[in-house]
């Protein structure tokens, strides 16, 4: 069976998504678009955000005050809102990372258990 570059995308697990979005954002503004090609780049196009997906997680981030948006020129010369990421965000950013290192330490304690002691 022949592989397309859709068979080797990996789906997020539910509340990766914020993360990865804010993780973007983190060093400078970005648009919708520009934002999921980002982490479709930074992942080596593994992870592919749908529109049907992103756009709702960046309302319900500025909703809760992790991101800041405002309206912009994209460089296709298009109108476009970008979002940045505002104090509470980098600290909610800060509190995903560690959850994600404990959920990563968990599932490798899980798929490589330590040997059980010999009686």
């Amino acid at each position: 069976m022949t592989r397309t570059p859709d068979d080797r995308r990996l789906d997020l697990l539910q509340g990766t998504l914020d993360m990865l979005i804010l993780r973007t954002v983190q060093w400078r503004p970005q648009h919708g678009h520009g934002i999921g090609q980002a982490i479709l780049a930074q992942s080596d196009d593994l992870l592919k955000v749908e529109t049907g997906s992103l756009y709702p997680a960046l309302h319900r981030l500025e909703k809760r005050g992790w991101l800041k948006s405002e309206w912009g020129v994209s460089e296709a010369n298009q109108r476009a809102k970008y979002y940045r990421l505002t104090a509470a965000g980098r600290t909610q950013l800060s509190h995903e990372r560690d959850r994600w290192s404990q959920l990563v330490h968990a599932i490798g304690r899980v798929l490589n258990p330590a040997p059980a002691p010999e009686e």
